[in-house]
């Protein structure tokens, strides 16, 4: 994680600020990612911490499988170029026509686990403040 870090850290602009989103406490609470994100030059550096079992972030995720499973693990791609042009395509293609997500889980129990998730994330405290 921390050499993601770091190539983010190289890739965004100084004027800019870094905002993550995370949904595992644990790979980013390590010391050594701990200590980097305390130097002062991370100061632009801002984690958001998703409740766990956040909905919206489920939905990413399944979006992604979906384009994996149809479009990507079978594929063949000579070039980054390639592959980009690959997923610019069938995103286009979902966008024209897209098919809902079926929530199985009733309602009351998803608000449950997310408000579960929120009076933990309210309990986390980084040396860092982020």
């Amino acid at each position: 994680m921390l050499r993601f870090f770091k190539r983010i850290d190289r890739s965004v602009p100084r004027g800019l600020g870094v905002h993550v989103a995370l949904d595992n406490l644990s790979a980013h609470s390590t010391p050594e990612i701990q200590k980097w994100l305390a130097h002062k030059d991370r100061r632009r550096w801002h984690l958001h911490f998703t409740p766990t079992s956040s909905s919206w972030l489920n939905l990413i995720e399944r979006w992604f499988k979906e384009l994996t499973d149809k479009r990507l693990r079978r594929g063949v791609f000579t070039s980054v170029s390639d592959l980009k042009q690959a997923i610019t395509v069938w995103a286009e293609h979902w966008n024209t026509s897209p098919k809902p997500f079926v929530w199985k889980t009733p309602a009351e129990e998803i608000i449950t686990k997310t408000q579960r998730g929120r009076t933990t994330l309210h309990q986390i405290k980084t040396q860092t403040d982020h």
